[in-house]
């Protein structure tokens, strides 16, 4: 994936390069795009365009591409991805943690715009827990669109199926033959799942304190074992990356 970081950091003729080397090398497109009305307002202000119609200009649109955020598109640039087959990464806690806004998932499923759900950058999303994106992304639109916006169960096709067709993989997302070995096991025999056997999936979403998997298997090896990680050691992690943020302590939350 070629993935400049958005239409405010770069420059257009970047833009436009970087399609040209990604269609002439087979791979796949990602920017971040429509997070902020300041996004709107720089681009009108420098450009005099908003930010898809920049994306159109450099033709960085089609079914390789996806973008992340997408709150701020209007009904004819949603109408303009649906056609083009663009897709869109939901960002929910980032969007929640910088107070961007919320994007339209509803309207953008009807329309037939492929959807996944993402976490964005550690700067913008402190935990990268996917599971607790789930729960987030559910709810947003439940406050956005009412108490039926969306369930559990499409909220796990976007996290699966989205996500596999967002990235243009044809043999992931689904636990089927012929589809890669990738699994996340979860222990729900716990007080805090007491009472919500009835979906086990659902309450994932909505119950519980953790969110860590027992076991968790990509392309058939084993990544997680009895909740840790197995290539890696867990307390170098920790020792590292507090060694690193005690050199900048002057950050504000």
């Amino acid at each position: 994936v070629l993935a400049p970081c958005s239409p405010f950091s770069v420059t257009p003729r970047l833009m436009w390069e970087t399609v040209q080397l990604a269609r002439a090398k087979g791979v796949r497109l990602h920017t971040h795009l429509a997070e902020t009305a300041d996004e709107d307002s720089y681009c009108l202000r420098k450009y005099g365009k908003r930010p898809l119609e920049l994306m159109e200009d450099a033709d960085f649109l089609g079914p390789d591409v996806s973008y992340a955020h997408g709150i701020f598109f209007t009904d004819q640039e949603l109408a303009l991805l649906a056609k083009t087959g663009t897709g869109v990464c939901h960002c929910p806690s980032s969007n929640m943690r910088l107070g961007s806004g919320i994007a339209r998932v509803k309207e953008m499923l009807a329309l037939g715009i492929p959807v996944s759900i993402a976490v964005d950058g550690s700067a913008s999303n402190d935990t990268s827990d996917y599971l607790g994106e789930m729960r987030q992304a559910l709810l947003l639109q439940r406050i956005k669109y009412g108490s039926d916006a969306i369930t559990a169960s499409e909220v796990y096709s976007l996290a699966t199926e989205g996500g596999a067709k967002t990235l243009g993989f044809n043999k992931i997302g689904r636990i089927e033959p012929g589809y890669a070995a990738d699994l996340a096991i979860f222990n729900v025999d716990k007080l805090e799942y007491a009472g919500s056997r009835s979906d086990p999936l659902a309450s994932l979403l909505f119950c519980g304190i953790s969110h860590n998997s027992a076991y968790t298997i990509v392309n058939g090896k084993v990544a997680v074992r009895d909740g840790h990680l197995t290539g890696i050691d867990e307390l170098e992690i920790l020792k590292e990356a507090n060694k690193c943020a005690s050199r900048h302590s002057s950050y504000i939350y």
